[in-house]
């Protein structure tokens, strides 16, 4: 845990860096510009992409604009075009993604009131003639006309501008001043506005403001439903078209229900508008700032797929088929380019602004709008907080696999979890989180490769003389947990020295002695390593190691005793090669000891090393330097042997080497369980009856048995030094209670 506390203490700055953030304390924008890249994808990935039968678009586009006229056309054009849609088409409803804020000057009546007023005022027959042809050149009054008792929604819109200049008259607000009193709630505020003249507001059904909110990519995503002005509370465009559709029912505010989620947030969460003659209410989800999602079905224009596009002129000049436009919501808006009314948005950079409100109706009315919940920040602090406290105390504890992997499981969880809420119409954000996992992960990473990378380095250079290379990597995952500070372990050490060196290095010239040795030597220290050891030294032709440090094995002493077999066997080898070239043929002993040992980084000021030391160490130099004299080539005390299982045995002696007070029983490994033939067994049985015999100084039984060992294998040095022990207690006997201990006075 503590070595891993850097890493833990980089994670959580990360996590409570990601909360600030999201509480508002500081402002990283990248999250929010990653967050509407998510959005947009989300959205694009689940358009339904299909034709709504529902609502046309009527399309004052760069056809009508050339065969009518340039916009805007004269009123009584447009009154025309009323009275063909609800009279001859049986439109549902009208809507106009146009204002009409100034009066129309085409009909020259203007022009006439002033020669009225001056040249002509003393005209009788011109004032008369003028009064006359009034009701039939005033367009803006039959344009009144014409929306009077039918259900046409008109659009204007807001502005905030210096000095907050107006235009025209307002409709009546659907919410009054003080609706949302003791409520802080943030509604998008306007201080002026561009709207319908009078008359023409005065015969509509209703009228919306059509201002979208861009988001600071320039992309409209969101619509505000109500607005407020002089305290006042006005709705959007597709609000009034869908209040229309519904009666004019009045707005009523859907405050969030008590819960432990919203128990500080008093905003709206939802528009509801009552419909007629059923206990239900048409239910429009809002966010924070009462705006509402754009639900896109497509790309968008007339080309798009997701609304029928109509050119307006086609209805003036009667080429729209009977019953195309039969019980529809009509929406009369411009794709055409001179008239700036084309959006950038999530889904077409180039996207009618006429359409926005269409999705908007549709949405309304299939209940498809999606919604960003008053809870979006708590999830997303819950989120923050799941995520990062996991990876912050997970990752420093894994491999660079496992963090990859549960970086990924992470991931794909986050993601997955956030697909399937979206899919049910709630949008929650997931920049935040995944760039927390992102910064997190990169920064572990990071930190892994600079810093405990340095650690493996270091590592490796401390160790990697010693051990084979698959240990220092072993190591090097968990570098810490490994050091050079002494310390006492149960250990295998092993001395291996190879016999008669000094009649072999007289018999060769030094290239060839340095060849020899080192061919040798290299066998000796891959078959050492293979099997985990660990080379402490070098001395001359004498090689130290041992097993069990710096990586823990809880076999080190089979480990050992098996690659002292397989040495014998590769000197073996070595000894054919070596003949072949005209060298001496090669014996080694070797003395292995298993026990309690100080190991670590040991020596002087001038010169340490890796090593061990201590009476079990001392004991198996001993025990190599006794082989010689036994004629065997592998001694090993009574702890190695208990160490060790499947192989066979054969004791040797009881001694007491120089150093040591108390006597050791010695043995020497024949081999694997498996490869030991009867015969041999049979002559281990009679060995060790004859040890028996002769620690029971019954010196004829003895001397009878062995001169039969020596028969059965004739070439055991074992059995001579055994028949030369008995010549000499025969000659010089042993004291009453000798225990059949030899004992040793020279190293």
């Amino acid at each position: 845990m503590k070595q891993n506390l850097p890493r833990i203490l980089i994670g959580l700055s990360i996590l409570l860096l990601f909360l600030a953030n999201t509480a508002g304390l500081i402002h990283l924008g990248a999250i929010d510009r990653i967050d509407f890249a998510l959005y947009d994808a989300r959205l694009r990935a689940t358009m339904p992409r299909t034709l709504n039968p529902d609502i046309v678009i009527l399309d004052i586009d760069e056809k009508s604009i050339e065969e009518v006229g340039h916009w805007p056309w004269g009123r009584d054009k447009m009154a025309r075009i009323i009275d063909k849609l609800f009279d001859v088409h049986k439109v549902e409803l009208v809507g106009f993604d146009i204002v009409w804020a100034e009066r129309d000057p085409s009909s020259g009546l203007a022009h006439m009131d002033e020669l009225a007023k001056n040249e002509l005022r003393d005209v009788p027959a011109f004032q008369t003639q003028l009064e006359r042809l009034r009701p039939s050149l005033d367009f803006d009054r039959a344009f009144a006309d014409s929306l009077r008792n039918r259900r046409v929604v008109l659009g204007y819109y807001f502005t905030s501008e210096l000095g907050g200049r107006t235009t025209g008259t307002l409709p009546e607000p659907v919410l009054p001043e003080g609706t949302f009193k003791g409520r802080p709630i943030a509604f998008t505020v306007w201080n002026g506005y561009g709207a319908n003249l009078p008359e023409l507001q005065k015969a509509a059904a209703g009228a919306g403001h059509f201002n979208p909110i861009e988001d600071d990519d320039g992309n409209v995503r969101r619509v505000p439903m109500l607005v407020e002005y002089d305290h006042q509370y006005y709705e959007s465009l597709s609000l009034a078209v869908m209040r229309t559709l519904l009666g004019s029912p009045g707005v009523q505010p859907g405050f969030p229900e008590e819960s432990w989620l919203r128990r500080d947030f008093s905003g709206l969460v939802s528009i509801n508008l009552p419909a007629p003659g059923t206990n239900t209410s048409v239910r429009i989800p809002v966010d924070r700032n009462v705006t509402t999602l754009v639900p896109y079905r497509g790309p968008g224009g007339p080309t798009g797929g997701s609304f029928k596009y109509i050119s307006l002129s086609d209805v003036l000049n009667d080429r729209v088929k009977p019953g195309e436009l039969t019980n529809k919501i009509v929406l009369i808006g411009t794709t055409a380019l001179g008239l700036n009314d084309m959006r950038s948005t999530p889904v077409n950079k180039v996207y009618p602004g006429v359409e926005v409100h269409a999705n908007l109706i549709a949405g309304m009315i299939e209940g498809s709008i999606r919604t960003m919940p008053d809870y979006a920040l708590g999830a997303e602090v819950m989120s923050l907080l799941v995520v990062g406290l996991l990876l912050a105390f997970a990752l420093p504890f894994l491999s660079a696999v496992r963090t990859v992997i549960l970086t990924l499981i992470v991931t794909i969880l986050v993601v997955g979890l956030n697909l399937l809420i979206f899919h049910y119409g709630v949008v929650l954000p997931l920049a935040g989180t995944l760039l927390l996992i992102l910064a997190i992960f990169v920064l572990d990473i990071t930190y892994g490769y600079f810093v405990e990378s340095r650690s493996k380095r270091e590592l490796t250079g401390l160790f990697g003389s010693y051990v084979p290379p698959e240990l220092v990597e072993e190591m090097s995952r968990n570098p810490r947990d490994y050091s050079m500070e002494g310390r006492s372990e149960d250990l295998t050490v092993m001395f291996a020295d190879v016999r008669g060196f000094t009649t072999i290095s007289e018999s060769l010239d030094p290239k060839a002695l340095a060849e020899y040795i080192n061919e040798y030597l290299t066998a000796m220290s891959v078959l050492i390593q293979k099997s985990r050891g660990t080379i402490d030294k070098y001395v001359g032709d004498m090689v130290m190691a041992f097993w069990g440090a710096p990586v823990a094995d809880a076999n080190h002493a089979q480990e050992a005793v098996n690659t002292a077999m397989a040495m014998q066997a590769e000197v073996l080898r070595l000894s054919e090669g070596f003949k072949a070239r005209g060298w001496p043929v090669i014996e080694i002993g070797i003395g292995l000891s298993t026990g309690t040992m100080k190991v670590g980084d040991m020596g002087s000021k001038i010169r340490r090393a890796y090593t061990v030391m201590g009476d079990a160490v001392n004991l198996g130099s001993r025990l190599e330097s006794k082989t010689k004299h036994y004629g065997v080539g592998i001694l090993v005390p009574e702890p190695t042997k208990k160490a060790v299982h499947g192989i066979v045995f054969r004791e040797i002696d009881r001694v007491q080497v120089k150093g040591k007070d108390e006597p050791v029983a010695i043995f020497e490994p024949v081999g694997l369980e498996a490869d030991v033939d009867k015969s041999t067994m049979d002559e281990l049985k009679l060995w060790h009856q004859t040890l028996k015999a002769y620690r029971a100084q019954q010196w004829d039984q003895a001397e009878l048995q062995l001169m039969n060992l020596r028969r059965m294998s004739p070439d055991r040095g074992l059995y001579k030094v055994f028949l030369e022990a008995i010549a000499k207690w025969r000659a010089d006997p042993p004291e009453a209670n000798w225990t059949g201990v030899t004992k040793f006075t020279d190293k």
